[in-house]
């Protein structure tokens, strides 16, 4: 395949291990971020402040063509004008700030945005009410990116774990579980899913194939909180002590059927094999 060249804004955990598929197979590959020093291998890195418009567009002055922007910032707090700096107004000043627009922009969102709490099934054609904060900006935020002039796809993921992502497991072995009632279902999807979905639908748009302008990334197994923790808590030999909610995201279970559609095929299509993965690395 002929070199393409790609720029990842927010060139972070994600971010990177998408990074390195490209590179492994010849793309030129840009990581945008603040501090470049942790970057693997192979990807030019561009340091930079998204929300430092002067000093952005000098740093991205010499980048003359970029096949795909793909723009995976994550929020530098839990506030929306945290949200509104990285997902709106962050995307606007990058994109002002390239010579050259982008051929297609992938947009890396949240399942946040769905506000279900029925225990039903979602997909990318269900209602999107959020009564957060962050699921409202994140909303908005789409809907910005899907208006710009350059195609652009939405990629939702839902709950991502994986390594140095391990606040279940610590929970876990602290002996901290769901109740079984009231029953909550989560989703979930490995940082390496997350990398490979990234990696699939860029290479369609390589081959010049069309995306959908949504896709929902969320593995093949939605489970409820108390079913995870519990099989967790087996297999790190602990007993439940207490059984609470953090926090409520509501209940839902993410239908990926587009996704699988389109071609690609889960590293960890359920929450065992991705955890089982984990602790076997430990």
């Amino acid at each position: 395949m002929q070199q393409k060249t790609v720029l990842i804004a927010g060139c972070g955990d994600v971010g990177s291990a998408f990074g390195s598929l490209l590179v492994t197979e010849g793309h030129k590959v840009i990581g945008l971020r603040r501090n470049i020093n942790q970057l693997p291998q192979g990807i030019q890195g561009i340091s930079a402040d998204l929300l430092q418009t002067s000093a952005l567009k000098e740093q991205l002055s010499t980048l003359t063509g970029c096949d795909v922007l793909v723009y995976a910032v994550a929020a530098n707090g839990y506030d929306e004008e945290s949200y509104r700096h990285a997902y709106v107004q962050g995307l606007d000043n990058v994109l002002n700030a390239l010579p050259v627009a982008p051929k297609h922009i992938i947009f890396t969102s949240s399942t946040g945005v769905y506000h279900q709490n029925d225990h039903s099934f979602i997909d990318e054609n269900s209602p999107c009410q959020p009564q957060s904060f962050s699921g409202q900006v994140m909303l908005e935020a789409e809907n910005n990116v899907l208006g710009k002039e350059p195609p652009a796809t939405i990629v939702r993921f839902s709950g991502i774990y994986g390594p140095g992502r391990e606040f279940l497991i610590n929970k876990i072995k602290q002996g901290e579980v769901a109740p079984e009632i009231p029953l909550q279902y989560s989703n979930r999807i490995h940082r390496d899913d997350c990398a490979g979905v990234l990696h699939h639908l860029v290479t369609k748009l390589f081959r010049g194939e069309n995306l959908d302008s949504c896709y929902l990334a969320s593995d093949d197994c939605p489970a409820s909180l108390f079913e995870v923790g519990h099989w967790l808590a087996e297999q790190f030999d602990v007993v439940p002590q207490s059984a609470s909610l953090s926090r409520r995201t509501g209940s839902k279970r993410c239908n990926n059927q587009r996704l699988k559609d389109s071609g690609y095929q889960f590293i960890y299509p359920d929450y065992k094999a991705g955890y089982l993965s984990l602790i076997s690395q430990k």
